[in-house]
């Protein structure tokens, strides 16, 4: 006979996993009307759970705000495809850059939070780096083979390109410096031997 623990999942029981999904999706509701700094007491209570229940999902409120974003840069990535498929990788990468910054403009205090737990070294953090690596990646890949792009970048620094832009214009009073510093960057990107 084996032991109940023998059997024992590393996945989350079905009823924890709904519960971290309501404290998601809560918290994102949240976050859109209060900001960021939203009663966790009050995401719970919307999410129909306690307080001991979003503590055990989320330890910090920066865990809960990686969390939440990380499922709203899910959409932004979600559209990599679609770019793509519809236009040469140097244009997909120049709108994907777009919409990378109307997500990141919108989630601002997200943003400043999520560049904290960078600094700290925070898993979730360093993970969604690494996704929008990847999707950098896949603009390179399909641009060196559409010969758009250059050969010799590496994505970490395209992302780190893109992010240097929003920054240095999250206080601009002018709404175009964004898109012409897209531009700038990725015109740097093309390859000019073509």
């Amino acid at each position: 006979m084996s032991s109940p623990d023998a059997h024992v999942s590393r996945r989350p029981r079905a009823d924890a996993a709904r519960n971290r999904e309501k404290l998601v999706d809560a918290a994102r509701a949240a976050f859109t009307t209060a900001g960021e700094d939203a009663s966790l007491e009050a995401v719970a209570r919307s999410a129909g759970v306690g307080i001991g229940t979003l503590y055990r999902n989320f330890p910090t409120r920066e865990d809960l705000v990686a969390a939440v974003y990380a499922v709203e840069l899910d959409a932004v990535l979600g559209t990599v495809d679609g770019f793509l498929a519809e236009l040469p990788a140097e244009r997909a990468l120049r709108a994907f850059a777009d919409r990378y910054a109307g997500f990141v403009q919108t989630k601002r205090g997200m943003a400043e939070t999520v560049r904290v737990g960078a600094i700290r070294g925070a898993a979730e953090t360093v993970h969604t780096r690494e996704r929008v690596n990847a999707a950098v990646q896949r603009f390179l890949d399909a641009g060196v083979t559409d010969r758009t792009l250059r050969t010799d970048v590496v994505a970490d620094d395209v992302t780190a390109a893109l992010i240097g832009v929003l920054l240095s214009t999250r206080d601009t009073t002018d709404p175009a410096q964004t898109g012409r510093l897209l531009d700038i960057v990725v015109d740097g990107l093309r390859r000019h031997d073509r």
